[in-house]
C-alpha cells in the first residue's frame, strides 16, 4: 500500500533550480553573504512587508541567537502546546521555561493566564502562532510592556500571514521562521529572524557568524548560524511559486471544511476574517464523548486506509523527561485536553482532491456504522 503522508515538501521546476546552481558554480562563493544569500533576505522582506530579514541555517538556531541578540536570561513564560524546539531554544541558552496554558480554540497561549506566572525572574514571553493562526498580539504586548518584558515570537508556522492587514511577523521584539522541508515555504533546512530595529539586526548578524563585525572585530561568542548559498537559491526559485502553492492548500482546506463541518465529535479550527491563511496545517480535535472512536483509533483507521495523520503536538513538551519536573507543567489542563485530541490530516499543494474526500470518508464512516446500529437496534422488537 503507497501511504499518503501528513505532508510533502514542496519543489520549484528542477530547471528553475538548475539555472541558479549553474550561476553558483560559475562564481564559486558558496557561504558568506554570498549573492542569493543578500537577495533572499531583500525579497522575502519585500514579500512578507518586513523592514529586516536575517536568514539562517535552520530555525532552530535562529531561537537560540534571537534569544542571544536580545539578551534574555532568567524565566520565559512560553507554551507546552508546540514543537521541541521553541522550549529546547530556551534549554540552551540557560533560561527556564515556564508553561502557561492555551486558549482552547485558537491552540495559542492564553494571555489571560500569563500575569499570574511572572515573578522578579521573568524577562519574557516566548508565544507560539500555532498553525499559522495570530496569537492575542495585543494583549501579549500590553502584558509586556506593563512588565518591562521582551516578546519574541516563534512563528516558524506563519510565514506570509497576515493580522488585520499587518504582516503577523512585525509583533513583539523578534520574530522566527522556519523554512523545513514541512513548511510552506522551504528551503530544505533554513529559518529567519524578523525584527523592525536596524541596529538589533545587525547585532543577528554578528552572533550568527561567530561574533565577527569585521575581518579581525569579534563583538560577542556567537555561533555559526549562516544560511548558504544552494539553500538561499533554493529560497529564491521557492518564492516565485509560494503563491500558488498556498493557493492549492487552500482548495484543500475549502474541502475538509466542507465535508467535515457537520460531523459530530469533530471539531475544527474557526475560520477569521481578520487573519489571512496560509493553509500550513489542517488539524481536528476528536471529542470521544461525542465520536464513536477516540483520537487514537481514528488515526489507526486512517493508516489502516493509507492515510498518515500526525497527533501534532502530542506529548505536551511539558510532559517530556527533561521538563515535566519543572512546577509550570503540573497543571496544563487545556493544552492536555488538546494534545489527546488533535490530529492533522494530510494537506498540501500536490495532494489529490480525490484523495482528500477518502480521507474525510474515512472519518464519517464510524458515525455513519453507529447510525446504522442504532437504526436496527431502534427497529427491533429484541430487549
Amino acid at each position: 500500500m503507497t501511504m499518503v503522508t501528513v505532508t510533502k515538501p514542496s519543489l520549484p521546476p528542477l530547471d528553475e533550480y538548475v539555472e541558479l546552481l549553474a550561476d553558483i558554480w560559475d562564481r564559486q562563493w558558496l557561504t558568506n553573504r554570498g549573492h542569493y544569500h543578500e537577495e533572499l533576505e531583500k525579497s522575502l522582506a519585500v514579500y512578507l512587508g518586513v523592514p529586516y530579514v536575517s536568514l539562517f541555517c535552520n530555525g532552530m538556531i535562529a531561537l537560540q541567537v534571537g534569544l542571544q541578540a536580545l539578551k534574555i536570561t532568567g524565566e520565559v513564560i512560553t507554551t507546552p502546546f508546540s514543537f521541541v524546539a521553541t522550549t529546547h531554544a530556551l534549554y540552551w541558552n540557560h533560561c527556564t521555561p515556564v508553561f502557561c496554558d492555551i486558549d482552547p480554540v485558537t491552540c495559542n497561549l492564553d494571555p489571560t493566564k500569563v500575569e499570574s506566572l511572572i515573578t522578579p525572574r521573568t524577562t519574557a514571553i516566548m508565544p507560539v502562532h500555532v498553525y499559522g493562526t495570530p496569537c492575542d498580539v495585543e494583549a501579549l504586548q500590553r502584558i509586556a510592556d506593563t512588565y518591562g518584558l521582551r516578546l519574541f515570537y516563534d512563528a516558524a508556522h506563519a510565514f506570509g500571514v497576515h493580522l488585520n492587514g499587518q504582516s503577523v511577523l512585525n509583533f513583539g521584539d523578534l520574530s522566527m521562521l522556519s523554512f523545513h522541508a514541512t513548511k510552506v515555504f522551504n528551503t530544505a533546512e533554513g529559518g529567519a529572524l524578523i525584527t523592525g530595529d536596524a541596529k538589533l539586526k545587525q547585532r543577528i548578524d554578528y552572533l550568527k557568524n561567530f561574533g565577527f563585525a569585521d575581518e579581525v572585530t569579534v563583538v560577542a561568542p556567537g555561533t555559526n548560524g549562516k544560511m548558504n548559498e544552494l539553500q538561499a537559491a533554493l529560497g529564491i526559485v521557492q518564492l516565485r511559486h509560494v503563491d500558488v502553492e498556498i493557493a492549492k492548500r487552500r482548495e484543500i482546506d475549502a474541502l475538509y471544511r466542507e465535508e467535515l463541518a457537520d460531523v459530530p465529535g469533530i471539531r475544527l479550527l474557526p475560520e477569521t476574517t481578520s487573519a489571512n491563511r496560509n493553509y500550513a496545517y489542517f488539524p481536528i480535535f476528536v471529542n470521544e464523548a461525542c465520536y464513536p472512536l477516540s483520537r487514537d483509533s481514528l488515526y489507526a483507521a486512517l493508516k489502516g486506509s493509507g492515510f498518515l495523520g500526525r497527533r501534532y503536538f502530542y506529548p505536551l513538551i511539558s510532559e517530556f523527561p527533561a521538563y515535566r519536573g519543572l512546577p509550570s507543567s503540573m497543571s496544563l489542563p487545556v493544552a492536555a485536553t488538546v494534545s489527546r485530541q488533535v490530529l492533522c490530516l494530510p494537506v498540501y499543494a500536490s495532494l489529490d482532491c480525490a484523495a482528500a474526500r477518502t480521507i474525510c470518508e474515512v472519518i464519517k464512516r464510524p458515525i455513519a456504522k453507529e447510525t446504522l446500529q442504532q437504526s436496527i437496534c431502534g427497529g427491533s422488537s429484541l430487549p
